[in-house]
C-alpha cells in the first residue's frame, strides 16, 4: 500500500492542476444555452533516487550479483497521477494511478473511488482503495515521514490486493474527536496465509482519537511539519474467515515557539493468521526533529527509527526477531510537495552474520 497546500479536506491526495470549463467557446450566448464541466484536478507525485547496498537491500529494487557483496545504482521508485473530480457537491470521484518504475516496470491502479460524502458524519466511498488500517499504511510512502517507513515489516502489514488498498466498500465518520472507519473488502488477495477459505469478505474497521488539532478526511499523514500540533491514538483491526490481525499506533507532534518541531510516532501490530500462517508480532518507534531555521529554501530536519518484526516459525523452533534501524538527515522545502534526503539502514535477525546495510539519496515532488 499514503499534505497542507492540497486538498486534504477531501482527504486525497496531492492535486496540482484545476480545470474548471465554463462556456463552450468565446462569443457563445451563455443566455442561449448554460453548460458547464463539474470541477476536475489533476496532479502528480514522484519518488526517486541513488542507493547502495552492502549483502542485499533492504528498502531499494537492486539485486546484489552472485559472487558480489554490494550493488548500487538509480531508482525511479514511483511515479504517480491522481484525477479528483465532482458530479455533484456530494457525489465525487477519484482515479488514480502509479508506475511503479524500477524493478517491475510495471503501471497499475492506485485508487478508483465513488464518493459519496454528505457530511462529516456520514461518508461512503465504494470501489478500490486503502482498507481501515495502521497510520503508515493510510498515510502511504508519499506521505511517510521516512524514506522506508515500510522495511521493517511492522507498517503496512495488512493483506492488499495492491500498494495496500483492496476492492470494497466502507463507511466513514467524523464525531469531534473521534473518527469511525468501517469497511468490508474483497480478501481475496491474501496469499501464504493461515485464512482457509478466502471467498469470504475481509472486514476492516479503525477507530482515532485527534485530542489536539483535527485531522479530516479518510487518509492521514505520519507529520504535518509543523503546522499542526498532534496527540492522536488508533485502534485498527480486521477479519477474515476468523482469522485476525490488529494494531495500536499513536502520535505526537508539537510546534515549540522558534524552537521547530518535534514528531513522535510508534505502533504494535500483531498478526494471529490473517496475513501470515506464521503468527507474528512487530513495534517500530519513531522520533524526528525538525530546525526552525530556513537554509537556503528548506529546513533541515533530522529522523531516528527503530523496528522489531517477530516470527514463530513453530512452537519448537526459536522465535526469529528482525531489527531494522534507519536514520535520515532530511531537507524539507515544501512539506510533501518538495523534498530530499539522506538515509541509512541497518537490518539484521536473530542468525550470525545477518546484518545488511543500504545508504540513499531520496527525493520526492508533487504538484
Amino acid at each position: 500500500m499514503h499534505s497542507k497546500g492540497l486538498w486534504r479536506d477531501l482527504a486525497l491526495r496531492p492535486v496540482g492542476i484545476a480545470l474548471v470549463a465554463g462556456s463552450l467557446a468565446a462569443g457563445v450566448d451563455t443566455a442561449q444555452a448554460d453548460i458547464s464541466i463539474p470541477p476536475v484536478t489533476v496532479g502528480a507525485g514522484l519518488q526517486s533516487g541513488f542507493y547502495d547496498c552492502d549483502r542485499a537491500c533492504i528498502n531499494s529494487p537492486g539485486t546484489v550479483p552472485a559472487g558480489d557483496t554490494s550493488v548500487d545504482g538509480f531508482a525511479l521508485n514511483s511515479i504517480r497521477l491522481y484525477v479528483n473530480g465532482a458530479v455533484t457537491d456530494q457525489i465525487k470521484f477519484t482515479f488514480n494511478t502509479e508506475y511503479t518504475g524500477s524493478g517491475t516496470n510495471t503501471v497499475g491502479v492506485l485508487d478508483a473511488i465513488s464518493r459519496f460524502e454528505f457530511s462529516d458524519q456520514l461518508n461512503i466511498w465504494a470501489g478500490r482503495f486503502l482498507e481501515p488500517s495502521d497510520r503508515a499504511n493510510l498515510a502511504g510512502p508519499y506521505y511517510a515521514q521516512d524514506w522506508a517507513p515500510f522495511a521493517d515489516g511492522v507498517s503496512d502489514f495488512y493483506p492488499s490486493v495492491a500498494t495496500g488498498r483492496d476492492n470494497g466498500l466502507a463507511y466513514w465518520g467524523q464525531f469531534g474527536i473521534l473518527k469511525v472507519q468501517v469497511g468490508a473488502f474483497d480478501g481475496e488477495s491474501l496469499k501464504g496465509s493461515a485464512v482457509t477459505d478466502k471467498s469470504r469478505v475481509l472486514a476492516a474497521g479503525r477507530l482515532t482519537l485527534d485530542f489536539w488539532d483535527p485531522e479530516p478526511g479518510y487518509y492521514l499523514n505520519q507529520t504535518y511539519y509543523g503546522e499542526k500540533d498532534i496527540l492522536s491514538l488508533g485502534f485498527a483491526a480486521q477479519n477474515e474467515n476468523s482469522k485476525t490481525a490488529w494494531s495500536l499506533d499513536g502520535i505526537l507532534e508539537k510546534k515549540l515557539p522558534n524552537l521547530g518541531a518535534v514528531s513522535i510516532n510508534a505502533e504494535y501490530q500483531k498478526d494471529n493468521g490473517l496475513t501470515s500462517a506464521t503468527p507474528n508480532d512487530g513495534w517500530y518507534g519513531l522520533g524526528s526533529y525538525l530546525f526552525p531555521q530556513v537554509v537556503g529554501i528548506g529546513k533541515f530536519q533530522l529522523l531516528g527509527r527503530y523496528g522489531q518484526k517477530t516470527d514463530d516459525a513453530t512452537a519448537l523452533t526459536a522465535r526469529d526477531k528482525i531489527k531494522t534501524s534507519e536514520i535520515n538527515v532530511n531537507y524539507i522545502i515544501k512539506s510533501f510537495n518538495a523534498r530530499v534526503g539522506l538515509y541509512f539502514l541497518n537490518q539484521s535477525d536473530d542468525l550470525p552474520d545477518s546484518s545488511k546495510k543500504e545508504y540513499g539519496l531520496k527525493l520526492q515532488l508533487q504538484i
